[in-house]
């Protein structure tokens, strides 16, 4: 079983304080890095964290600013922007608060008119609580300062930044981003698996909505000496093949993307000079139509 308390990926996930000095005295800056992204601290505690941060040794600063980041970019890459809610759904949410998670003294309170006196017992100088948002504010406050939350907020952004990759949260992004990957990823990518003269096959990954293919080589042996392979797209409406690249004994271990393929007919690969030809040398040694 897994040591909570132990680093994971170089993070620890330890018992909180009951206050932010208290964590920056026993050297936990670095893990309130996420609290911190997340905006889970109040302003003089984000002020406490970012003095004792400004004046850490260099190594210590760096850990901080490289979780903050990644905690941010988790988030930037998780969630999407929302549509406008509804007017007036928050009002109607923090209405329903006080039955489902106040206790009978905050409901009382939270009830009472807004003329009515304070109680005999309520501390000098304290405004009462006379609405529900106020309320429903003091409560989140409270609850936001609880060590147990904290830890429980650090557990959950730094799992997020942790799932989305050992690798990081940019290899994700830039993943994400890879054109090959867009089209493999695409929600209308068909495949088809063609033989190629001279052993092996070629698998055509066709997605319409990215206009692209990625074409991969499966066990096709290298080109003969002085030669190369050499793509083509066919178009529809006649003219001349246009070509799409080579493919070398090295590169037919590699994926290929071919963009721009709504105006073709079809692919086809053909044997050409190293340094590849003006025009396709017929036959074709594998040829792939890219219509429905």
């Amino acid at each position: 079983m897994t040591d909570m308390n132990q680093p994971n990926g170089g993070r620890s996930f330890g018992m909180f304080a009951h206050d932010i000095a208290s964590d920056l005295a026993s050297g936990r800056a670095v893990e309130l890095a996420e609290l911190y992204a997340l905006d889970a601290v109040s302003p003089a505690e984000r002020a406490a964290i970012e003095e004792y941060i400004s004046a850490a040794p260099a190594a210590e600063r760096n850990a901080f600013h490289d979780r903050v980041r990644q905690a941010r970019e988790t988030l930037a890459v998780t969630f999407r922007a929302e549509e406008e809610p509804p007017a007036g759904l928050f009002d109607r949410i923090v209405a329903q608060l006080p039955a489902q998670h106040s206790s009978q003294s905050e409901t009382e309170t939270v009830s009472a008119p807004a003329d009515s006196e304070p109680p005999a017992d309520e501390p000098a100088g304290r405004t009462p609580v006379t609405d529900e948002l106020s309320a429903a504010r003091l409560r989140r406050e409270e609850r936001r300062r609880a060590p147990g939350l904290r830890n429980w907020l650090v557990g959950v952004a730094a799992a997020a930044v942790i799932a989305l990759g050992g690798v990081g949260v940019g290899a994700y992004v830039a993943n994400q981003n890879d054109p090959l990957n867009q089209v493999l990823q695409a929600q209308d990518v068909r495949q088809a698996t063609v033989d190629v003269s001279g052993g092996g096959t070629a698998t055509v990954s066709i997605s319409p909505s990215k206009d692209a293919v990625v074409v991969k080589m499966n066990n096709v042996p290298a080109p003969p000496a002085g030669k190369v392979y050499q793509m083509w797209l066919i178009p529809k409406d006649g003219s001349a093949p246009v070509s799409q690249g080579l493919m070398d004994a090295e590169a037919l271990s590699k994926p290929a993307v071919v963009k721009g393929i709504s105006s073709a007919a079809a692919l086809g690969i053909t044997v050409e000079p190293v340094g590849g030809s003006t025009s396709p040398t017929m036959p074709t040694v594998a040829a792939a139509t890219l219509g429905a």
